[in-house]
């Protein structure tokens, strides 16, 4: 496509372009990509011709998908496989996409499925792990490996697997499953207790899947009783932090659960829990050095110290050492970077690592930079406004949660990005009355009285903003304002047709009133 055709797409609004256009300008060249439009075509031709199908679930905003458009699909090893199956690519603003995600199970962008010729889902593929391994995951499942939900339904019972085949449970992309293979409730047990049984046949896939058992368990801060057995588990993330290739096949977990995962498994001012963070930290400075790693994943490693540095200091400047060296390594990863996806993950991460180390200049300074030059600026205005909030600039944080909903495009993403305006108000500034009606019932307006609006990320949005506006009005303070709602509400509703079940959910997003 030329530059000058390029430009002229990228002027209008995503949700106004062809499926097909939509398409091409949202994925790296090299790949024939079905449309959501296409997507029971796209299983009849699997089908036929005997080949599997690949979909893709994403948005052209999101980093993950930058970075996998970056790092995966832009392979030239990937581009040369996909000959071998039916690519789909479904885009979270394509008409019928979130009836699509009800259909297939998924919310989390990016989610990446491989399914069999006769639409049998054989696996999830886990996108945060590196480029080499997740070609790795795909080539088993495109060469006979069983699905993952008869793998799990076999180690539960008892019965032995391979190495091979604990490796291909052990990364699966658990936190996008959506409760397809294993229910939320059993998840943590269940990982815990698949670990502790391929320890001896698949040391990698044990850790892993300790590892996943953890940080759900760490995470879940209603449990009582903790579904692992502590002192098994710090002896499991100690015996990862001393391998340094089992460190870097799990950098995701060590980098994302630095400041969760040691308050969880130690106490503070214990010497258990300082000698964890020294481990810790030297095996993440390792993964900083490791110039074999993408970018996005060293400056992953950099936010993973920031990470420890807050665990028992969580507010308050860094050391200026260690905010010298997260300085260093994030515009150093910034430099010379000439892809534009990678460029769009690297610079929402560099600068939440900035955010972190409360480098705030240089975290606006990256995202305006961005912005300035993304095809999705709005996404950007959503770091500021969080950088601002987090000073305590609640009035600047509001502009730019207002500009990002304002500037937006395509309609899923319109409304995930109205109610979060609408919930910042809430937060922010919930005496401001008529800005928070006026806002809401923008929100509303954005919705389709179409059935197939009402389901996967879009049914969360809605459901997350109406629970918050009946919590801000639980003293019926703001009765007038809900009621004008809901009946704007019910005007999109009567629109929907009258069997359909969500004509009935419809009605319950502005229907309930926090106790």
């Amino acid at each position: 496509m030329s530059a000058v055709l390029r430009l002229a797409l990228c002027t209008l609004p995503l949700a106004l372009l062809p499926a097909t256009a939509r398409a091409a300008e949202a994925m790296p060249a090299g790949i024939a990509w079905k449309t959501a439009a296409e997507v029971d075509a796209a299983f009849a031709q699997a089908k036929k011709e005997g080949k599997p199908l690949f979909l893709y679930w994403g948005a052209v905003w999101c980093p993950p998908c930058n970075q996998v458009k970056a790092t995966v699909f832009s392979r030239a090893d990937f581009i040369e496989r996909a000959r071998a199956f039916v690519p789909v690519y479904i885009d979270g603003d394509a008409a019928d996409a979130q009836k699509l995600g009800s259909r297939f199970k998924v919310s989390g962008y990016p989610t990446t499925i491989l399914f069999r010729a006769d639409g049998t889902e054989i696996t999830r593929l886990p996108s945060e792990v590196e480029p080499a391994r997740y070609m790795q995951v795909l080539a088993q499942g495109m060469n006979g490996a069983r699905p993952v939900k008869a793998l799990l339904a076999q180690a539960r019972a008892g019965k032995p697997l391979t190495a091979a085949e604990w490796q291909h449970l052990a990364f699966y992309g658990w936190e996008v499953d959506e409760q397809a293979v294993l229910p939320r409730a059993e998840r943590v047990a269940t990982l815990w207790q698949l670990a502790q049984a391929s320890t001896a046949i698949a040391p990698l896939a044990s850790a892993r899947l300790a590892l996943k058992a953890i940080t759900v368990a760490a995470a879940d801060k209603a449990a009582k009783v903790p579904a692992v057995d502590k002192a098994a588990a710090l002896q499991r993330v100690r015996a990862v932090l001393a391998s340094p290739p089992i460190a870097r096949a799990n950098l995701a977990e060590l980098t994302y659960g630095a400041d969760t995962l040691p308050p969880f498994l130690t106490e503070a001012g214990s010497a258990q829990r300082e000698q964890l963070l020294r481990e810790w930290d030297r095996a993440l400075t390792r993964l900083v050095n490791d110039g074999a790693l993408s970018r996005l994943d060293r400056v992953a490693a950099a936010g993973g110290r920031v990470g420890l540095a807050r665990v028992d200091t969580p507010k308050g400047a860094l050391p200026v050492a260690l905010q010298t060296e997260v300085r260093g390594a994030t515009l150093l990863a910034l430099r010379d970077v000439k892809d534009p996806y990678e460029r769009e993950a690297l610079a929402v991460s560099a600068a939440q690592v900035l955010a972190d180390a409360e480098l705030w200049a240089e975290s606006d300074n990256v995202l305006k930079a961005q912005m300035a030059r993304s095809a999705t600026p709005y996404y950007h205005m959503l770091g500021l406004a969080s950088n601002a909030r987090k000073r305590g600039d609640n009035a600047a944080a509001l502009g730019w949660y207002e500009q990002a909903f304002t500037t937006s495009k395509g309609p899923a993403t319109r409304l995930q990005w109205g109610a979060s305006y609408v919930r910042a108000l809430l937060d922010l500034a919930p005496t401001e009355v008529e800005r928070i009606e006026r806002a809401a019932r923008s929100v509303i307006g954005e919705i389709e009285p179409k059935p197939e609006t009402f389901h996967a990320r879009n049914r969360g949005v809605l459901d997350r903003m109406g629970t918050q506006l009946a919590a801000w009005n639980k003293d019926g303070k703001h009765d007038a304002v809900m009621s004008r709602l809901r009946a704007q509400m019910d005007g999109i509703c009567v629109q929907l047709p009258a069997p359909a079940p969500e004509r009935a959910s419809c009605g319950e997003v502005l229907g309930r009133r926090a106790g």
